[in-house]
Order: C-alpha cells, then structure tokens, then sequence
C-alpha cells in the first residue's frame, strides 16, 4: 500500500496531464484516481518485476476497438518510466498495417475485402518479425518504425515514423487482435453477421485470416512474454464505444477533406469485419491471456484477475 501511494504521488501530475489530452468537453473520463490506484499501479509493479535490463519484456496488450488499449497503454509506459525508471516503448500492431497500395494489391489477389484494414492478413508481418528481433538482438542498433494514419488510411511519410535509438527495457506491443488465437474450421461454416453473408459467400476471406492466424501471426505472438487482455462485456459496447472514438477524431481532425472520418454507417460496417475474431477472443482468450482486465458498461475497470504470477 505504500508503494501504490508513493507511486501514485510521483505519477499523479503526468497520468493526469494526459487523461485530459484524451478527454473532449461532452466526454470526461470518471474514477480517474482509482484507476490509476487500483489497477495500473498494481499492473505496473507486476511488470516490473518480470522486466530484465538484457533485453526487452514484450507485454501484449489487446482488447476489442473502443476499450481504451492507447489510453491504457500510455498510461502504463508513464507510471513504468516516471517511478520504475523503466525505457518504455509503445507501438501498435495497427502501425504495421501494409500500406494502401499493398492492401489494394492483395484484394485482387485474395478477396475484395481485404482493401479494409485490421484483420490478420493486412499487417505486414515481415516487418513486425523483423523489429522483434531486432531491438532483442545484443549488438542494437537505431531503428525507424513505421506510424499509420488512419485518416488517410495509409503509412505516414518516413519523416514521421518512430525513432527508437535505445533499447527499450519494455516493450507495449498494443493492438485489437494481439494474441488472438485461430478458429476451429467447422465454425467459420456459420456467417455471423450481414458482411460475410452477402460478401464472403464461398467463406474465401474467413479462411484465409483464419489461416494467417495459425501461421504467421502465430509465430509472432509466441514472442511476446505476457498478455493483458482489456475485456468488455459484448460486442454491441464495442460498437457504442468505438462510434464516441470516431466522434473525438472528428473534433481532434483538422477539416481536411483528405481525411476519412467515418459515419455511423461506416463504422458499424466497418466492425463487422472485427466481428468474428473479436467474439472469439471473449470467450477464448480469457483462459490464456496473462491478466485479464474486466470493463464494466460504464467504460471502467470493474476488477482485474491475475492468471500468470
């Protein structure tokens, strides 16, 4: 209890700071204070104690769109590197989304529905294997990485795309779809929502992420050393919480006409190609994800479970 309240002091003034940034006027965050009490700090001392100077801890952290994966995230990388005094890095698996052109490409190749970015087959995960071993590897040199622009649906110029120039002691490798496991192939039979149903009839797009998933995306989450799984209670929260994310891009985006802001039409459609994988990872990922962090309707932190000491 003492070094929650020590931490907390120290930490108080940044994580504050930035829980503002996020906020817009019509939409505040509540229990502030207990979050950061409760359940960062907790999470933040669990971390670490597993992190070892020699090379970088990977955390995973996923969670459906809409949890507060960024919010949490840099919340996390703030309390770890103020008071633990710990090099943090935060990327996301969004990041490493191919890039437009190669989205178009493999939608001619594949299946149409590939031009939409987010499922497992539209990040370039040669790129993500690569950094892994990179920044592991003892003779660590500068490394650029890229950053997506979601508003223009695309990489943004080199210029803007991280520098990391030491390594990190952890890394916060975020993302929706982080640690999500393959579906059995009898259950991709079923369409679950209108998307698949009019536009994956011969089920082409569901087998192949489901395939990335035993293979490729396999292989890259094997590596990471912990997961922490934000879980919300259904998918139609998702919805609610992703629709209020759109709105505070809205505010937050300049009016430009180059970027994309979506409608509620969109984005409804949009989620629907999350749709399956998300709901599999609620019922699947709590029996393997290392912490499980239980959000209430109210988009807070109900409790915490702690599966892997």
């Amino acid at each position: 209890m003492k070094l929650t309240v020590e931490c907390f002091n120290k930490v108080k003034k940044d994580c504050l700071k930035f829980i503002k940034s996020q906020e817009t006027k019509d939409d505040k965050f509540r229990n502030k204070e207990r979050m950061i009490k409760s359940f960062l700090i907790p999470l933040c001392l669990w971390i670490s104690k597993k992190a070892d100077k020699k090379k970088p801890y990977f955390v995973g952290l996923a969670g459906g769109q809409g949890t507060g994966k960024t919010t949490s995230s840099s919340l996390i990388k703030i309390i770890l590197t103020k008071y633990f005094k710990l090099k943090v890095f935060r990327i996301s698996i969004d990041d490493f989304y191919k890039t437009r052109k190669e989205r178009i490409s493999l939608s001619k190749r594949v299946h149409p529905m590939f031009l939409t970015r987010g499922v497992p087959g539209t990040h370039d995960i040669n790129m993500m294997l690569k950094f892994f071993k990179k920044v592991k590897s003892k003779k660590f040199k500068r490394l650029k990485l890229p950053t997506f622009n979601k508003a223009i649906d695309d990489r943004y110029n080199k210029k803007y795309w991280y520098d990391l120039k030491k390594k990190p002691d952890v890394i916060i490798f975020e993302g929706w779809c982080v640690g999500a496991k393959p579906e059995r192939n009898n259950t991709l039979n079923k369409t679950i929502n209108l998307m698949e149903k009019n536009k994956d009839k011969k089920k082409i797009w569901r087998k192949y992420v489901n395939q990335q998933l035993k293979s490729k995306y396999k292989k890259l989450y094997s590596q990471l050393n912990c997961l922490i799984y934000l879980k919300a209670k259904n998918f139609s929260l998702l919805q609610k919480w992703r629709l209020k994310q759109e709105r505070k891009l809205l505010i937050n985006s300049e009016k430009n006409s180059k970027h994309k802001i979506m409608d509620k039409g969109d984005v409804l459609s949009f989620m629907q190609t999350y749709q399956r994988i998300t709901q599999n990872m609620f019922k699947s990922m709590p029996q393997y994800a290392s912490i499980i962090i239980n959000l209430n309707s109210n988009h807070q932190i109900k409790s915490a479970v702690y599966r892997n000491k």
